[in-house]
């Protein structure tokens, strides 16, 4: 019984954790209630990964113009820097940092 008496907090902290282990088991709900609410969403993502494997092993390697890496192209349009584009002028008076009234007093200065 001594022997006992020495281990009564380790058998009170196992007796704990299994009292709480069997109640977490009889309050969740069980993995056949999760997988009835949630197999639409599993269904599409494993639809979604299945076309994502077909269209990589089936679409063609694409072919490079004069050695661009993919998506060169676009950035150097986004950024103005294509030869394509032509760049967009800004407005005159957005330029010049003026604007149309700032040399006159208003009505209320000059009253």
């Amino acid at each position: 019984m001594e022997k006992l008496l020495k281990f009564k907090v380790h058998i009170a902290v196992l007796s704990l954790i299994i009292i709480l282990s069997l109640s977490i088991l009889y309050v969740v709900p069980s993995f056949f209630n999760v997988l009835a609410y949630f197999w639409p969403l599993f269904l599409s993502t494993a639809l979604f990964l299945v076309a994502v494997v077909v269209f990589g092993v089936t679409s063609p390697p694409s072919a490079n113009v004069a050695g661009e890496k993919a998506g060169e192209g676009i950035l150097d349009y986004v950024a103005g820097t294509s030869e394509l584009s032509e760049p967009v002028l800004l407005q005159p008076e957005l330029v010049e940092g003026s604007t149309s009234n700032s040399g006159s007093k208003s009505d209320d200065d000059q009253m």
